[in-house]
């Protein structure tokens, strides 16, 4: 008896070693909201909620994978991840398929998938691995080498187009660029010719992408067209009130008035049907998923683990802050998930994997050589 306990305690042990117990409490937190959202959002179609059970599963075991992979096998892989990701970005733009007008999907075998989600993770690796290499005479030039690393994927994922996803993608690079030490001047030339660039941008946008910013000024003005989505959103996020309408108990989602309710405006639901004490909780568990994160990054022993897991943190923060802001009526609709609540494999899949990026440089912080 003893002899076979001893095995099974290994076995467990294996199955729990280099996961970070505070980060996967707070995921789980954040997947079981999701989870309870989803099924009121979902009540016309209750299959989405056992796809999403399945989705969840496969996310945690490429989570528990990733987290006992070393920082510095991490490291070999970023040149190659940035090459592979760069080279399907471009088979995209030569023969990608188009839906609804845009032009994002690769077909491989008898599947597809979305290119430009490898780059939310490829890019923050390849940044971090290039200061990583020039730790000892950063210049300007390494900054500015940086910046076209980051400005080339960004530019096809925009050409696609996704404004969403390539203002994640962008946001994950920046916050590497940031965090090795980029000067306040420079910085500051940058938001300054980013400002001047705005009117000249302007008329290189696509129709539906300025239709996006005259909604988010005044969305009166289309209410049954491109007003639609934040001024049946931002009904349901103030009918929440205090205490919310109670779970499945939300009737701007049951009555079909929310657009996309089960993924860009999941937050929506959460919000009618828990109001300001539900989002309250929500907030909180983003703040605690950030704050390990950041305090990951803090304990890292290279610079390559401290701009990686900053960047990933952060990565969290963007994801949320951004499909709460336009959500709400405060950024356009871009088409971001919320992290962790909105359906969908594909992002899911690229948040755990973030998550288990955070568990490797955790568990290998004393074991990666400085």
């Amino acid at each position: 008896m003893e002899l076979a306990r001893v095995p099974l305690r290994r076995i467990a042990w294996r199955l729990v070693e280099g996961i970070d117990s505070t980060l996967l409490m707070i995921i789980l937190s954040l997947s079981m909201l999701g989870l309870a959202a989803l099924f009121s959002a979902s009540y016309d179609n209750p299959a989405r909620v056992v796809n999403q059970v399945a989705n969840l599963a496969v996310a945690l075991a490429a989570m528990w994978i990733v987290a006992q992979v070393p920082p510095q096998t991490m490291m070999r892989f970023a040149l190659p991840a940035y090459a592979i990701g760069l080279a399907l970005l471009v088979a995209v733009a030569l023969a990608g398929d188009v839906v609804n007008g845009a032009r994002r999907w690769l077909h491989v075998g008898v599947t597809r998938f979305q290119p430009s989600e490898m780059m939310k993770l490829a890019l923050p690796l390849m940044l971090a691995w290039y200061f990583h290499r020039n730790e000892s005479s950063l210049r300007l030039r390494n900054f500015v080498l940086g910046g076209l690393l980051l400005a080339v994927p960004t530019a096809l994922i925009l050409r696609q187009p996704d404004l969403g996803t390539a203002a994640l993608v962008g946001a994950t690079g920046f916050f590497v660029i940031f965090f090795a030490g980029i000067s306040w001047r420079v910085m500051g030339g940058l938001a300054l010719l980013g400002a001047a660039s705005l009117f000249p941008l302007w008329n290189f946008m696509h129709d539906y992408q300025r239709k996006r910013i005259l909604t988010l000024l005044d969305p009166t003005q289309d209410p049954l067209g491109a007003g639609y989505h934040i001024i049946q959103s931002t009904i349901a996020v103030g009918s929440g009130g205090i205490s919310g309408k109670g779970w499945l108990n939300g009737t701007q989602a049951h009555l079909e008035f929310i657009p996309e309710r089960h993924t860009d405006f999941i937050f929506a639901v959460f919000s009618e049907e828990f109001g300001l004490i539900g989002n309250g909780v929500l907030l909180t568990l983003y703040t605690l998923l950030v704050a390990r994160g950041l305090m990951i990054a803090a304990n890292a022993p290279t610079i390559f683990a401290r701009l990686l897991a900053a960047s990933v943190a952060l990565m969290f923060f963007t994801y949320a802050f951004v499909n709460m802001g336009m959500v709400s009526g405060i950024l356009p609709v871009v088409g971001v998930p919320l992290p962790f609540l909105s359906y969908g494999g594909t992002a899911l899949l690229t948040l755990f994997i973030g998550a288990g990026i955070l568990m490797s440089i955790q568990r290998h912080r004393q074991l990666v050589q400085t």
